[in-house]
């Protein structure tokens, strides 16, 4: 179905005000999206279909990019996806450019605060894997197991020999 023909459907469902019809207007701009995910119109509507429903965090995630947005569903948004890697992942964004200046700049600095959450954890994991105590550790234990192999292979070899010789 084109796209058009779909976002007019979309819009008579969402007039209807039912809730089967909502849902399906969201379907069908959940399709849409999925299908165009550069296009900041149809996430627009998609916001817009949220709002109906009432709910502001994903109204939020719809809306992020766009021009006119609400800071209490961005707020809600956020809160709904902590961290700057989940609202990245939420935003199902395509790589490639954005269509208009005000997406470009809030998706670099997401991708920004995406940079400085990994550089973060990698700063974070560095310090737990260089225990020296923990490395000791393990250390001995692989010097212990290299010990009972060779000290098994032995004890085979002589039980094979013994029997073979009679």
């Amino acid at each position: 179905m084109p796209v058009e023909l779909t976002l007019r459907k979309a819009a008579e469902e969402v007039e209807r005000g039912d809730l089967a019809s909502v849902l399906r207007a969201r379907q069908r701009l959940v399709g849409l999206v999925a299908s165009y995910p550069a296009r900041l119109d149809l996430r627009d509507r998609l916001a817009e279909v949220y709002r109906v429903l009432g709910d502001t965090a994903q109204a939020g995630r719809w809306s992020y990019l766009s021009e006119q947005r609400d800071p209490a569903e961005t707020a809600a948004f956020e809160r709904a996806y902590r961290t700057p890697m989940a609202r990245l992942a939420a935003l199902n964004w395509a790589s490639g450019e954005a269509p208009t200046e005000t997406a470009r700049i809030r998706l670099s600095a997401l991708q920004g605060e995406v940079s400085e959450q990994l550089r973060a954890e990698l700063a974070e994991a560095d310090d737990r894997d260089s225990s020296w105590s923990t490395n000791i550790l393990v250390l001995l234990g692989l010097v212990v197991a290299l010990l009972c192999f060779v000290v098994g292979l032995v004890t085979l070899v002589m039980w094979v020999y013994r029997w073979l010789a009679g």
